[in-house]
């Protein structure tokens, strides 16, 4: 497990007291660059290959698992296989909830249907002003992800990505507000959505929802910001143990480093801890 500081400190004591908390605590995590190694085609992302497998082991210790994303409820479900993996935690009596679009979209593994709201007003006439912004910018042919309740311009494709996200940021901004929305900046994208929903308030509802004793989550982006914070405002409030997982790829430290107890080298280390996790509560 890599450690945001040095073994024995905080991040050590963080992980065992979840491991104590065992059958009470709540699992949440991103999809993609958490659960899902970041793809320049947002559409061909897929779930790890050890996901499924590692998820199922770690629902039989665990009080409840959730999947908190950016993206639509329906595809994440579909991307990730996420109804094969409700359909075993449902054999042992365990819940999978899946909340898509930070929150306004919403599914379960008893339900299975996806509930949220309709577009927010102003999306479309965002869309039509959108192609002569981006030609203004040099960012004609961008990639644009369309979501049902959000677009997500994307800049992978470009020589110098972060340094066109960066400058197509203010523009962006502008062009939102005027048509009472708002901007979601992540690496290499910039998704435009309605305000007032976001990751922490997802949090906040599962919570009410699962009464857990603990929580652990794993994000990787600055969409995961509100939930960190959310959760962190949880853990003092009640005194339960939290541990906040940084799932980090690539050259650059984000943001949520100074909020993570615990960093770990992508997917592949998310999964990694997870299984440490479900090894260590079955010995408790």
């Amino acid at each position: 497990m890599a450690e945001l500081q040095p073994e024995g400190t905080a991040g050590d004591q963080k992980y065992a007291a979840v491991v104590a908390a065992g059958a009470e605590t709540l699992v949440g995590l991103d999809f993609d660059g958490t659960l899902s190694p970041i793809v320049e085609d947002p559409a061909a992302a897929r779930i790890h290959e050890d996901a499924a497998s590692v998820l199922i082991a770690l629902a039989s210790r665990v009080k409840a698992l959730a999947i908190v994303t950016g993206r639509p409820a329906g595809q994440v479900v579909e991307l990730g296989g996420l109804a094969a993996i409700a359909d075993a935690l449902a054999e042992m009596g365990k819940e999978l909830y899946v909340f898509g679009q930070y929150g306004n979209e919403r599914w379960s593994g008893s339900d299975r249907v996806v509930v949220g709201p309709p577009p927010p007003e102003g999306l479309a006439t965002f869309e039509s002003a959108l192609p002569e912004v981006l030609s203004a910018h040099g960012a004609q042919g961008a990639y644009i992800e369309e979501k049902g309740l959000a677009v997500g311009v994307h800049t992978r494709r470009f020589p110098d990505p972060d340094g066109l996200a960066e400058r197509l940021l203010a523009p962006l901004t502008s062009l939102a507000a005027e048509h009472g929305l708002m901007i979601e900046p992540g690496k290499q994208v910039i998704e435009v959505r309605a305000p007032g929903m976001h990751k922490g308030r997802a949090i906040s509802t599962l919570v009410d929802e699962v009464s857990p004793g603990a929580i652990l989550f794993g994000g990787d982006d600055l969409g995961d910001i509100e939930a960190f914070e959310a959760i962190k405002a949880w853990g003092k409030t009640t005194g339960s143990p939290t541990l906040l997982v940084y799932s980090h790829a690539g050259p650059d430290r984000g943001p949520l480093a100074d909020l993570a107890d615990v960093e770990v080298d992508g997917p592949e280390g998310v999964l990694g801890l997870l299984r440490e996790l479900t090894r260590d509560a079955a010995a408790v």
